[in-house]
């Protein structure tokens, strides 16, 4: 057994992956930065 047989996937998986969670971290930063304190500051509607 190749040690590198176990990294035979498709490789658009792995970059669909990669791209997916990279918008998934930029989601919740941009929540965290802006949309909380947006709320937290912008007081009684």
């Amino acid at each position: 057994m190749n040690a590198l047989d176990r990294f035979d996937g498709p490789a658009w998986v792995a970059a669909a992956a990669t791209l997916a969670s990279y918008g998934l971290v930029l989601a919740v930063l941009f929540a965290l930065l802006f949309v909380v304190p947006f709320f937290a500051f912008s007081g009684p509607l």
